[in-house]
This record gives C-alpha cells, sequence and structure tokens, in this order.
C-alpha cells in the first residue's frame, strides 16, 4: 500500500469516528454529570480511555471472529406478533438501544417534575466507577457501527466483514481509533461545560439521545430480521438519523431566539 493510500484511508477513518461518534460524545457528557462533580472530568477521561481499549480489542475480535458474532442464537416465532433470529450482534444493539431510550427517557421526566433546580443539580450522585462502566458499556455499543464501517471502508470486497484485513490496515484502523479517542477526551469537558451553562440545550441533548436509541433499536430489530404484527422492522438511516437531528437543533434555535424576541417585548411594554 502506497504511502499516500495509507494517508487519505487513514484520514477518511478518523473522520468516520468523528461523525459515528457525536451521539457517544453527547452520552458520556450527559451521564458523566451523575458522578460526584469533583470527579466528573477524570470519569469522562478514564471511561474514554478504556472505551478506546476495549474498541481496539472489539475490533480485532471483529476481524478474527465474526462469524460468531453473526451465528443465530435463537429464534422467536409468535407469528402476527414477533418473530425474529437474533445473533450476539443485534442483541448487544438492542440492549444498547433499550438502555439509552430508558436512560433519556427518566432524565426528561425528572426534568419535567424536579421543582428546585438547585435542588436538582444536588441530587444523589452515582459513584466515579458505575458511571464509567456505563460510559464503556455504551462505548462499545456504538462501537460497532464504527468498526464494521471501518472494516467495509478498508476492504476491497463488498463482503467486507468476512473478509480478510491486512496488518497493515489494522494498524491503520487502530490509530484512527486513537486519534479518535484522543478527540473525544479533548472535546468532552468543552461539551459537558456547554451543557451545563446552557441547560435548556440539556433537553435538546436528550431528545437527541432518545432518537439514538430509536436509531439502534430500529438497527437491532433490522439485525434480527424481526417482525412486530406482522410489520417488518427496518434501520433507521443515517440519512435519516442526520436530519431529524438537523430539525431538532434548527427548531430549538429558532425558539430561543423567538423566545429572546418576546421577552423582550414585554420588558419594553412594562416600561
Amino acid at each position: 500500500m502506497e504511502i499516500l493510500e495509507i494517508v487519505m484511508t487513514l484520514g477518511m477513518l478518523v473522520l468516520l469516528q468523528a461523525v459515528l461518534g457525536f451521539d457517544n460524545l453527547l452520552y458520556i457528557s450527559l451521564e458523566s454529570k451523575h458522578a460526584p462533580e469533583e470527579r466528573q472530568s477524570a470519569v469522562r477521561k478514564w471511561g474514554i480511555g478504556i472505551a478506546v481499549g476495549l474498541r481496539i480489542v472489539l475490533l480485532f475480535l471483529l476481524i478474527t471472529m465474526i462469524g460468531a458474532f453473526q451465528s443465530p442464537w435463537f429464534d422467536l416465532s409468535w407469528v402476527g406478533v414477533i418473530e425474529g433470529t437474533f445473533n450476539l450482534h443485534s442483541l448487544i444493539v438492542l440492549l444498547g438501544g433499550v438502555f439509552i431510550v430508558y436512560t433519556a427517557m427518566k432524565e426528561i421526566f425528572h426534568m419535567i417534575v424536579v421543582e428546585d433546580f438547585h435542588t436538582e443539580i444536588k441530587r444523589e450522585s452515582a459513584s466515579a466507577s458505575s458511571v464509567i462502566m456505563k460510559i464503556v458499556f455504551m462505548n462499545a455499543v456504538f462501537s460497532f457501527d464504527s468498526i464494521l464501517s471501518a472494516i467495509a471502508l478498508v476492504s476491497d470486497s463488498s463482503s467486507n466483514a468476512v473478509e480478510p484485513i491486512s496488518s497493515t490496515n489494522f494498524w491503520i484502523m487502530v490509530i484512527a481509533i486513537l486519534t479518535g479517542g484522543a478527540l473525544m477526551i479533548w472535546l468532552a469537558d468543552s461539551v459537558s461545560t456547554f451543557l451545563q451553562r446552557n441547560r435548556m440545550y440539556e433537553v435538546l441533548g436528550l431528545f437527541i439521545l432518545f432518537v439514538v436509541g430509536i436509531l439502534l433499536l430500529s438497527e437491532g430489530g433490522h439485525l434480527a430480521h424481526m417482525k412486530l404484527f406482522g410489520q417488518e422492522i427496518l434501520a433507521m438511516s443515517k440519512a435519516t438519523f442526520y436530519f431529524v437531528i438537523t430539525v431538532l437543533v434548527l427548531t430549538e434555535v429558532v425558539q430561543s431566539r423567538y423566545k429572546k424576541k418576546l421577552l423582550q417585548q414585554q420588558k419594553s411594554l412594562r416600561k
């Protein structure tokens, strides 16, 4: 492989890690606030660092043992209600989707019922180790997409997941993972600080996280060839996902500016 080709492949893989790591970084920023305040930054860094190491291990396992992840484990055949063939990959993605939807809904409900935000900020904290474990687990779930996409990118065959990967391509992917991890560590504190200073955007972040959970559920259902009440589950496309996120962000921006304008008009009328 020529040097120029290696550099171009590495650049595309780093860009891929950055794009697919957006939802992961958002989850880390929201989850880390449950740790004790003085340890939140360390939790983010340790969580990402451990997760990056496990992502490299997962890369090796996916390359050498892809059959174990894709082999069917069990079938569900309740005709007209739920049908599907589940493998390890689909189960991990489905479990991650359920966990993210639950986390987002729990936080949204908490925001609705809380009466004093000063009290809410000081609510009971989880241990740093438990938060790190959640971050590492969800990073493993998010890793499947990015790693499989990376394998597809460096493979010459359309059946990319099962084709042998050269040692050069393996180390290119490892470097891309390490680079993506370093970028996440660098950005994690900034994203968390932004959400803390602009708490109205935390609600937006939680709804984006909810959409991420739906994305994972649809993908897991598609991998398992699931049918619910006779309807086949189709994976949400990445284009649809980013379109929904863009609409949510634009709605929040327009609504915030409109709200500020209304408040200014009310103040001027009172004068």
